[in-house]
């Protein structure tokens, strides 16, 4: 699973910001390295104001083999908050897609044996 992390010019892109963001990622998301072939993270300062809040602002996208992107976004006053957030939501709707996928072949038939109603 490739990690890429971007940041707009209000964020100062650090090495030490890029290697968090790499483990928190894949501590997260490890159960679904097999699936997840990329994750982009995209974080910004959206009015780039020291004192606003709520301005922080973290986008992902996860790369599914054979399926179409996942994408999540979260507003925060922090940029730490902001990245946990759209990492709770990026599980939730990674575990929903593939567990959704999953379980669909696992399913037991509705249609009954016919031998089965004959006795």
């Amino acid at each position: 699973m490739q990690i890429q992390v971007n940041t707009s010019n209000g964020v100062e892109n650090k090495d030490a910001l890029e290697r968090w963001a790499n483990e928190e990622i894949k501590q997260a998301l490890d159960r679904f390295s097999a699936d997840v072939t990329r994750i982009e993270v995209h974080l910004s300062d959206e009015n780039h104001d020291p004192s606003g809040g709520g301005d922080k602002r973290c986008a992902m996208e996860a790369r599914v083999s054979g399926r179409q992107p996942v994408t999540v976004t979260q507003h925060a006053p922090s940029l730490d908050e902001a990245f946990r957030g759209a990492a709770d939501k990026l599980k939730r709707a990674l575990d929903s897609a593939l567990g959704r996928q999953d379980k669909h072949r696992d399913r037991e038939s509705i249609r009954r044996d016919e031998d089965a109603l004959d006795d």
